[in-house]
């Protein structure tokens, strides 16, 4: 069986950022976010890394990170693109806005070849959750189910102090994952974490420990099969309801594999701290976390030269 891959979404806009966040440092050399992702998915086993991004930003991520990974990592650039459409499709008029993460991970399938994992380039994850999924991977194999994963974190763990976020509420029985309910706009308020569905004239509680997903998935090569095969139907409903901003999001496809009987996505919880850049005043905060990882040991100050790169 051939080593667990690596799969990195980097084609976000970011607009809520208001920059390609994927690259703006936050390390105390210049390391950006995705930096401490590969210098921890690389110690915890993978060898082969795929990055999914724009076309317009092929040179920067080319000069910014395969500067420090080339020599440690096999790695790929893919692009998501408006019109890689199934034959007979064509782009709306007006549309600019990306697919969204299952169309990006299906961007992957002529090079995929193994079990791999699904990462946000924005999203600090920690190495606990690096070395679970990579464990998951290497004994991966279909049985009859799908046999996927996902690492979920606490909701306390994930909330940003400067806005709202969306999160992927988890039902979890017995350690396997039930179902995922998109909520896209949980903020702490008054001292609880809370959602709202309704634009904000009510909100509702949710426990602090509650199981999210923050996009950091394991599956097997079947997944871009049933990504493949069910995008037609999402676009022929899309662009009759929702053609300038549709999206075709990954938790609705493990949703409906999980309904349908076909998949079983084992939970793999981390207790780390899940750190990200929603928006620009995250950034310091980011920043502050990262110093006192270095302060406690956790990751080397000049953090390529500890495997061996300048």
């Amino acid at each position: 069986m051939k080593e667990p891959i690596l799969v990195v979404m980097a084609a976000g806009m970011g607009s809520r950022y208001g920059g390609l966040k994927q690259i703006d440092p936050v390390g105390l050399h210049g390391e950006i976010i995705i930096d401490y992702s590969l210098y921890d998915a690389y110690l915890a086993g993978f060898r082969r890394v795929i990055f999914i991004i724009k076309k317009d930003n092929a040179g920067i991520f080319r000069e910014v990170i395969g500067s420090h990974i080339d020599s440690l990592m096999e790695a790929h650039y893919v692009y998501q693109t408006l019109d890689d459409l199934p034959d007979g499709y064509a782009v709306p008029a007006g549309r600019e806005k990306p697919w969204g993460t299952g169309h990006a991970v299906l961007a992957c399938r002529n090079i995929v070849d193994a079990p791999f994992a699904v990462i946000n380039a924005d999203d600090f994850y920690g190495r606990d959750a690096f070395e679970q999924i990579f464990a998951f991977l290497s004994q991966a194999r279909d049985d009859g189910l799908y046999r996927y994963a996902m690492v979920g974190y606490p909701l306390k763990n994930t909330i940003t102090e400067s806005g709202s976020v969306a999160r992927g509420i988890c039902s979890v029985e017995n350690g396997v994952l039930a179902g995922i309910e998109e909520h896209t706009r949980i903020e702490r308020r008054n001292g609880k974490i809370e959602f709202t569905e309704d634009g904000g004239n009510t909100w509702r509680e949710l426990a602090p420990d509650t199981t999210v997903s923050m996009n950091l998935w394991g599956f097997t090569p079947s997944l871009l099969q049933e990504l493949g095969s069910r995008f037609p139907s999402f676009l022929d409903k899309i662009l009759r309801e929702n053609p300038l901003k549709g999206e075709y999001f990954l938790p609705s496809i493990i949703n409906l594999l999980l309904e349908e009987g076909k998949a079983e996505a084992r939970v793999l919880r981390s207790g780390d701290q899940w750190f990200g850049v929603t928006y620009r005043e995250d950034k310091p905060r980011v920043q502050a976390a990262i110093r006192q990882l270095i302060a406690d040991g956790r990751y080397p100050e000049y953090l390529w030269k500890g495997l061996g790169n300048k």
